[in-house]
């Protein structure tokens, strides 16, 4: 109770970006009722995080947020689970404090973003690695449609290393800076600058059609130019690297990082499978959770990441990836990932529960994770706004942020008790 009693204490008392928290009541029709606090508790600025965060996924939250309860609600050694692990935010920022990590996603995608981030290569391995690849082909095999995309020379080289890490994960031979070079490749596949493969097109996060590239690359009248492939992924790793030092690199003679290795010794595992049933877990042992659920139809992860997947050998349309459209369905489906949660969380610990803005703020999603919260048998705590733009005198649920998207998070706090 008192670690209760001091977070909510802070969130009352919070004040580090120069505004005073706002607090109001939320009530239910059953007589329970549990505050909402109204701050900006984290920075809106971009790179305020480690560098290694800089890998673009839709619909992600910022470092800050996962920080933010790991520092009050867990101590060194604690175990912090994220359910929709995406890029893998929380999963880092656990991995970075010092704690012990599992991360759920049903997209075999996340695991390929996030792990080679937990144990990163030193940057002459990643050049030698980069020197040593042969991606000069005269193989003519490759998807035609792409050229929308790519200069010819450059998709030929994508094809190459594309076929280079399926041979080596076949053989098992796929070693760290293999999947560290997968990793950057596959987030500098399309983008809108000369710091990507392709030509100019929708951010890294958001792989349009190529029907809509070919129109897209009518309307600036541009053809695809020819990349530096290892130019550009050496150039990412060095942005990636900028901020890792020697309690992170990983120990390749005791095959650990020197404080907090991504071990199988200490129970860290990534799951690829759907969060309402993840066997994997024990029981009540997990601290912290924190995560954010994909929010209705919001957005198209599957349709997003066709791209991505292609390059990974990973068939999108084939994965049971949850887009919602009906609001009954997604509270089904919650429902269940919370039945779940509640077994794998520990007595006295937390989850904080990220929904972010629908509808332009028509649906309060919080409001509907409170009462399912409370079905499974956890106690709401209380409810954070995260907000750039607000004033104190603004209707709490109509905070306006007066643009497309959203500066605002909803953030519901449970404890098992």
């Amino acid at each position: 109770m008192n670690l209760q009693n001091n977070f909510l204490n802070n969130l009352k008392s919070f004040n580090e970006f120069g505004k005073t928290t706002f607090i109001d009541l939320f009530s239910l029709d059953n007589n329970f009722s549990v505050n909402r606090y109204i701050n900006e508790f984290w920075t809106s600025k971009q790179r305020a995080a480690h560098s290694l965060h800089e890998i673009s996924y839709r619909a992600c939250f910022k470092p800050q947020l996962p920080r933010f309860f790991i520092d009050r609600l867990t101590a060194d050694g604690d175990l912090v689970y994220d359910p929709f692990m995406g890029r893998g935010t929380t999963i880092l920022e656990a991995h970075l404090s010092n704690r012990v990590f599992i991360g759920c996603d049903v997209n075999p995608l996340s695991v390929i973003l996030i792990e080679p981030r937990l144990n990163p290569p030193l940057l002459s391995q990643i050049k030698d690695r980069l020197a040593q690849l042969n991606l000069n082909t005269s193989d003519n095999d490759f998807p035609e449609e792409l050229l929308v995309f790519y200069h010819i020379e450059t998709l030929k080289e994508i094809c190459a290393l594309k076929k280079y890490f399926h041979n080596r994960e076949n053989n098992n031979e796929l070693d760290y800076i293999d999947q560290w070079l997968r990793m950057v490749a596959v987030n500098r596949l399309t983008g809108h600058s000369n710091g990507f493969f392709s030509v100019y097109t929708l951010p890294p996060n958001q792989a349009t059609s190529v029907k809509a590239q070919k129109k897209i690359n009518e309307k600036r009248n541009q053809v695809p130019e020819k990349r530096d492939i290892k130019k550009i992924i050496l150039k990412k790793s060095k942005s990636l690297l900028r901020d890792v030092n020697s309690n992170i690199i990983f120990d390749f003679e005791n095959k650990k990082s020197s404080i907090n290795a991504f071990s199988a010794d200490k129970k860290e595992c990534l799951i690829t499978r759907s969060a309402h049933h993840t066997p994997e877990i024990k029981s009540n042992s997990v601290k912290l959770v924190v995560t954010s659920p994909p929010f209705l139809d919001v957005v198209n992860y599957s349709g997003d990441n066709w791209l991505r997947g292609w390059f990974c050998g990973i068939d999108t349309k084939q994965l049971d990836i949850t887009i919602l459209k009906k609001l009954d369905d997604w509270k089904s489906y919650m429902q269940q990932v919370f039945k779940e949660l509640y077994r794998i969380l520990s007595t006295d610990g937390y989850i904080a529960f990220e929904v972010g803005e629908v509808k332009k703020g028509k649906i309060n999603l919080d409001e509907i994770i409170v009462e399912i919260g409370l079905n499974v048998g956890l106690t709401p705590v209380g409810i954070m706004v995260n907000s750039q733009n607000f004033t104190k005198t603004a209707q709490c649920w109509g905070i306006d942020n007066s643009s497309k998207g959203t500066n605002t998070n909803r953030i519901v706090i449970f404890r098992k008790i």
